[in-house]
């Protein structure tokens, strides 16, 4: 058995889960049991290191199969905005932003796509998929 070795982040990153965030608005899916599928792509994502506290930058995308539900876009719009001051991981922000629409919306598929801007000469792409 291995030893788990100490991190420097340990413990920084545990509350990411139960963070407060705006609520994210859905509405009515006048479709319902219709094949169809949504996508977004948020250009401008901005979140904070939390190791240099420099901004960071990246692309999300979203991809979602509703069910009784759509996202409403002014919401989500603000929910995206929050994170400019919130200082995560590009693990961490693709899990909570998933978690957190499957919450508000419950659809049948989601995809979140995290495509970020190098740090530190290194290009991270996280992404995460959800099926009922």
């Amino acid at each position: 058995m291995s030893e788990k070795i100490p991190s420097s982040y340990e413990g920084k990153q545990s509350h990411i889960p139960e963070l407060s965030m705006p609520k994210i608005e859905v509405f009515a899916n006048v479709y319902p049991g219709k094949d169809f599928q949504i996508d977004f792509t948020i250009p401008e994502f901005t979140a904070i290191c939390p190791k240099t506290g420099l901004p960071d930058f990246g692309i999300l995308e979203i991809s979602y199969k509703p069910n009784i539900s759509c996202i409403e876009l002014k919401s989500l719009k603000e929910y995206v905005l929050s994170f400019r001051n919130v200082g995560i991981f590009h693990e961490n922000v693709v899990n909570k932003l998933l978690e957190d629409l499957v919450n508000a919306c419950q659809p049948f598929y989601l995809k979140v796509r995290g495509d970020f801007n190098p740090r530190g000469g290194i290009k991270t792409i996280v992404t995460r998929e959800y099926k009922i």
